[in-house]
């Protein structure tokens, strides 16, 4: 592999390592909560906002627009979803879906008339995860190491109405680096992968199925040219379905095992 090559990758795997240190932690919590199309949904709004920056040059000359624009769109997303919460829980799921289909759909009118407008929609859905830079990861580095500490120093907080404002803040900064797609892909699979394992360090086997999703999609992204963001996807895919196989076959011997040794 040579220099030229790493210096891309390098960058591109630490954008996903930082990714996917927040969004396991996220993804169980969304799991639980059954509200799985909420990171679509704030991961929507959020390109949406971005988008706006891109087709106001009066916004986009102010300082860092590129972040708070999407971060006030994700926030006002977030705490109309928290709303819903509290007024609509029975149709939550229902309702957070019809928000992302809505805020796609926005998008696209939004960029109808713009000639750059289906690359700009390719950018924000697929990302563009190989051209991140070391400096694009000092903001999320921030902010998700902040997040971490204040869930470990108080994990409650991913129970009541706080846990929307956190997971707006981070989807915003996820969004910017990796795509929607690889977003839903890493919160998801990895805590799909795990969502039948019970103990102490199930979130470490979550951890590991995204290491390896992300390592095998960066290798054949490189290896054979393909679009980064669909393969990372993919190989997330594989590498949780992978997992739960090799977990229920070993489930199903130790349950024979123990029905053996009863008799």
């Amino acid at each position: 592999m040579d220099y030229e090559l790493l210096t891309i990758l390098l960058p591109a795997f630490a954008a996903g390592v930082l990714v996917l240190s927040t969004h396991v932690v996220l993804g169980k919590q969304v799991l639980k909560r059954g509200i799985i199309f909420i990171d679509l949904a704030i991961a929507q709004i959020a390109a949406l906002g971005a988008m706006v920056v891109h087709m106001d040059h009066d916004i986009a000359e102010l300082a860092y627009a590129h972040v708070w624009m999407p971060a006030l769109f994700a926030l006002s997303g977030a705490g109309f979803i928290a709303w819903l919460a509290k007024h609509m829980a029975e149709e939550l799921e229902a309702m957070i879906g019809c928000f992302y289909v809505l805020s796609a759909v926005a998008a696209m009118l939004l960029l109808s008339n713009d000639p750059h407008g289906a690359e700009l929609l390719k950018q924000l859905m697929s990302g563009q995860i190989l051209w991140v830079s070391w400096q694009q990861l000092l903001l999320p580095v921030a902010v998700y190491s902040a997040i971490l500490v204040l869930i470990y120093v108080k994990p409650k907080v991913l129970d009541g109405a706080a846990f929307y404002l956190l997971f707006a803040l981070i989807i915003t900064l996820s969004v910017e680096l990796v795509g929607v797609y690889l977003v839903f892909s890493s919160l998801i699979l990895p805590a799909l992968a795990i969502n039948k394992l019970k103990g102490k360090y199930i979130l470490a086997w979550a951890y590991g199925v995204g290491f390896i999703g992300y390592v095998l999609g960066l290798f054949l992204s490189a290896s054979f040219d393909l679009p980064s963001g669909a393969a990372i996807v993919a190989t997330l895919a594989l590498t949780a379905v992978i997992f739960r196989i090799i977990n229920s076959m070993l489930i199903k011997r130790k349950n024979l095992f123990l029905t053996s040794t009863d008799e």
